[in-house]
């Protein structure tokens, strides 16, 4: 074969390879370099695929036992609404999941237009039972109402804080392990450029090409060739080694104070909490409501047998909702289910060894040309070994370092800029990075002032939250608009009916504070600041409510 016609293998002694030949060892190197990044990427790929599905079952199982639970209060204590109740609570915790994985969607839209849907329910089959009238404008009406008097009180503003706190460490250590595997697979299939293939079947192949088949290139022959070959991936270096203090974080917050698990099982609690002050406050609630939606019709007599609950179950269900003095006592955190593969405890197992190899992985994308060029691929127990151009007893030319800038002085192939795809990938890391520490500074500050902030009273509790951003689930409300205004709006415009609802003005209402009186003739108000006196309230509420009306 004449040299003339060979590409790459050109060399003064004879030869035995074609062109043919050369383009086949193109194709070789391509795939070889392919597989050899899989090989090194295959344990660190395989612990985030594999943590990012622990992580997911165990979010499932909590979410769907929190679910049944919340399911199970309805049942048990306001089954006058439970099945109503089944749809707005399904929509919570599908959105709950969706935030999760990454929709664009809000903590407290999720919470907040649960509780639009449950006030309409809890206003006519609880607070008053004998309405009949419940037409779609009527429920829109009372819809737009919760909006404006804050039925709920501070329980609801509460949960969106909670489930903000805990979910937005779960939202971002599920895109976090998202962009993880993407750099994976990114660094996997990235092209080899023209200079990279050619440098490769040199250092690889054209030996064979004078017979010498078991010889092996020089270390540092080897190593100028990766670095040259692998300049873009190693450009990831600084932005891989925050990615992993930003997972290192995100672990950490998911298994402090603001366990996922915790929050999930608070949810129940909070809606019943939610219920109660509504109902304590009904007399109030019922004199602004008929102000804005007007009087609905009645039942005359008795409720229907439906909505009667049976003397046992009453028992029970009273149970259940007279528990709630004794869970503001507590407020420990109560387990989904006891069994020896909780999931919590596994998903905590799980994370601190993931976290753990992912620090070990830290300076990964630094030294993977040395990694490349570590065990058979050199000589390095050999007098002689391959320099590109000869077998020789050492490779005399510079070795340069790794990184894009240095390898302008790489004598064994040019390199002429940043892989688009690996720049693409560098700016995605470096924009989740800052976004998360900005994030995490964001929120300790905000959480640090609601914890530490004075207690407020009945105005505080009439206000909708708006302290948090779209991003930790929270939005802020904006200017308000009045009840009324949206109302005759939607009834000039019905196509109008399905847009996103507005938040609205609160109303200016002068509140009559509803008093129940004690066989000691003492008057409690709703708003009372005793404990004891509080829990008297809920007893008799609760009994008033759920116990069966006479014959």
């Amino acid at each position: 074969m004449r040299e003339s016609d060979l590409q790459i293998c050109q060399d003064r002694a004879p030869t035995c390879c074609t062109k043919k030949m050369e383009e086949s060892y193109q194709a070789a190197v391509r795939r070889e370099r392919m597989q050899s990044i899989q090989a090194l990427n295959f344990e660190l790929k395989y612990m985030i695929v594999g943590h990012t599905t622990a992580f997911q079952e165990a979010f499932e199982s909590f979410l769907r036992l929190a679910e049944n639970r919340t399911r199970s209060l309805f049942e048990a204590a306001y089954r006058p609404m439970a099945k109503e109740a089944a749809e707005p609570v399904k929509e919570l915790f599908t959105d709950i999941s969706l935030y999760i994985l990454g929709a664009e969607t809000t903590v407290e839209n999720a919470v907040l237009r649960f509780f639009d849907s449950l006030f309409p329910l809890v206003y006519s089959r609880l607070i008053n039972p004998g309405i009949t009238d419940l037409s779609e404008d009527y429920t829109e009406c009372l819809r737009l109402t919760r909006q404006d008097i804050n039925p709920f009180g501070h329980y609801s503003k509460n949960m969106v804080t909670e489930l903000s706190k805990s979910l937005w460490a779960s939202r971002m250590l599920s895109q976090a392990l998202s962009l993880g595997t993407e750099v994976i697979n990114t660094t996997e299939h990235a092209a080899l450029t023209k200079e990279c293939s050619r440098a490769l079947v040199r250092m690889q192949y054209c030996p064979h090409c004078q017979g010498l088949t078991l010889i092996r290139p020089c270390v540092g022959y080897c190593l100028n060739v990766m670095r040259g070959c692998l300049a873009s991936v190693s450009e990831l270096d600084m932005q891989w080694r925050e990615y992993i203090s930003t997972l290192e974080y995100l672990t950490n917050e998911m298994g402090a104070s603001h366990d996922l698990e915790i929050a999930l099982t608070g949810i129940w609690n909070s809606i019943n909490e939610a219920i109660l002050h509504a109902q304590l406050n009904g007399p109030q609630l019922s004199a602004t409501v008929d102000k804005v939606c007007g009087q609905p019709k009645r039942q005359e007599g008795n409720l229907s047998s439906g909505h009667i609950v049976p003397l046992k179950k009453a028992t029970e269900a009273q149970t259940l909702v007279l528990a709630h003095a004794s869970l503001n006592n507590k407020r420990s955190s109560l387990p989904l289910k006891a069994s020896k593969n909780d999931k919590s405890r596994s998903l905590k197992k799980i994370s601190r060894e993931f976290i753990n190899y992912m620090k070990r992985s830290r300076t990964f994308y630094a030294s993977i040309a040395e990694r490349l060029c570590d065990g058979d691929l050199v000589m390095r127990d050999s007098s002689t070994c391959w320099n590109g151009e000869d077998v020789v007893e050492s490779y005399t030319s510079r070795v340069v370092s790794s990184g894009l800038k240095a390898q302008i002085n790489n004598p064994e192939l040019k390199v002429r800029g940043l892989d688009p795809l690996i720049s693409n990938l560098i700016d995605k890391l470096q924009n989740f990075n800052q976004l998360d520490a900005e994030k995490a500074k964001l929120k300790l500050e905000r959480w640090s002032s609601r914890d530490t902030g004075s207690g407020g009273g009945r105005s505080e509790e009439l206000e909708t939250s708006g302290d948090c951003d779209d991003e930790d689930g929270c939005q802020g409300s904006g200017d308000r608009i009045h009840t009324a205004d949206i109302l005759k709006d939607k009834r000039t415009h019905p196509e109008n009916r399905n847009e996103p609802k507005p938040t609205m003005k609160k109303i200016v209402t002068t509140t009559t504070t509803s008093t129940v009186k004690s066989s000691s003739k003492h008057s409690v108000t709703g708003n009372g600041s005793s404990a004891a006196l509080s829990s008297s309230l809920v007893i008799l509420t609760a009994l008033a409510v759920l116990w069966p009306c006479p014959p």
